[in-house]
């Protein structure tokens, strides 16, 4: 057994902030009323939850009218997606919208599906080596009846941000609706919606050190969307059923404090993850490549692939020695399957399955990297030894 417990997974989920726990607490033992409730109990909730959209809305520079409370992250993808489709639906419209090839599942499972029901027609953009669209490819794939572009701020494997302002020009001349999965990339940026040319944006807390089971989906004003879930009408008709005030207000805090130490943390973050992608393509310069954009990337992710090995293989080898992380590969055990997203970025076969993910957080230190870096080489080198079929 190791004594190391080192977890290099914040790209997964992070933990819940103490002061955003402390907040949230009076929510389920003593203001427990539902929000849609007209006595003291329900007033006391909707109260909390007014507060926490006005925090929501105050931090991202929009109005609170914009902001609406999900279930998750993939739940504010849904809504903005088949929400806007649905809507167009209604009013004769045929659909069509663009996606790119290494959007998040949220994403592009539900752009493919909504093409198998003939809901809509979807076109699939390439990227480039480093995982960015190219934009004279999106003005291209535009046609008469687009009505939405869906592109991520920043992909969740290899950590690319794409050119989501350039994205939103090109919406903003076309008449076009723009998306943008922001899951990855709130904390580490800074979002003005008043002056960005973004009309959805999905958030995740969960992603930086709120609760888990609660989304957020930015909708500028004006923008008309059918809801998925359809009962009592909460969120402004938008998304029906009795919101999580506890963890709305949990999720109000963790966006505060984040962007309140955004410099500061993204500084660290820079520091740790420079440090592993200088060390792990000094130590294995024939066998590591770095994945995703050398520079224009989430400060928190170094990504790599590495050459003829599983990514399951590798999880395994870092979990027994104490360190937490994640493969790009859509792996079972005895089964490695390639990355889609090192595919999509032109990595040939002895590399698509070797994908890890590092991402690290506010409480990890240099002496975490320092071992990160003892360990991996050792663990690749071993596993490259052992004799497995690549065909």
């Amino acid at each position: 057994m190791t004594d190391h417990n080192i977890y290099l997974d914040h790209g997964a989920t992070t933990p819940v902030h103490p002061k955003v726990v402390e907040l949230m607490l009076p929510y389920w033992t003593k203001y427990y009323g539902n929000p849609s409730s007209s006595h003291s109990f329900g007033r006391q909730a909707e109260s909390a939850l007014r507060s926490a959209r006005e925090s929501v809305a105050d931090l991202l520079n929009a109005s609170p009218g914009e902001i609406v409370f999900t279930a998750n992250g993939s739940a504010s993808d849904n809504l903005a997606i088949r929400g806007v489709v649905r809507s167009s639906q209604l009013r004769g419209k045929r659909n069509h919208i663009i996606i790119s090839s290494i959007e998040h599942s949220a994403v592009k499972n539900t752009a493919v599906q909504l093409a198998e029901f003939n809901e809509c027609e979807v076109t699939i953009l390439p990227v480039d080596q480093y995982g960015q669209i190219r934009p004279a490819d999106l003005e291209s794939a535009i046609q008469s009846n687009t009505i939405l572009i869906s592109i991520m701020a920043a992909n969740n494997e290899i950590g690319t941000l794409q050119p989501i302002e350039e994205i939103g020009r090109i919406a903003r001349e076309h008449g076009i609706l723009f998306h943008t999965d922001a899951i990855q990339a709130i904390a580490t940026q800074n979002w003005d919606m008043a002056r960005m040319p973004i009309d959805l944006l999905s958030i995740a807390p969960h992603k930086f050190y709120g609760p888990k089971g609660i989304g957020i989906l930015y909708i500028r004003d004006g923008v008309q969307l059918e809801p998925v879930l359809t009962g009592g009408g909460q969120e402004e008709n938008r998304r029906a059923g009795t919101e999580n005030v506890a963890f709305a207000v949990g999720a109000a805090e963790a966006l505060r404090l984040v962007l309140d130490e955004q410099s500061d943390l993204v500084e660290h973050y820079r520091l740790l993850t420079g440090k592993l992608i200088e060390g792990l393509t000094t130590a294995l310069p024939h066998d590591c490549v770095l994945t995703g954009h050398p520079t224009q990337r989430l400060p928190h992710n170094a990504s790599f692939a590495f050459r003829k090995v599983s990514g399951n293989d590798i999880l395994m080898h870092l979990d027994l020695a104490g360190i937490a992380a994640s493969s790009g590969s859509a792996c079972k055990t005895g089964d490695p399957k390639p990355s889609a997203t090192l595919e999509a970025i032109g990595l040939s076969p002895e590399w698509t399955k070797g994908g890890l993910r590092l991402t690290v957080g506010r409480q990890n230190n240099l002496a975490d990297i320092d071992y990160t870096l003892q360990t991996i080489p050792a663990i690749i080198s071993r596993l490259q030894e052992l004799d497995y079929a690549w065909d």
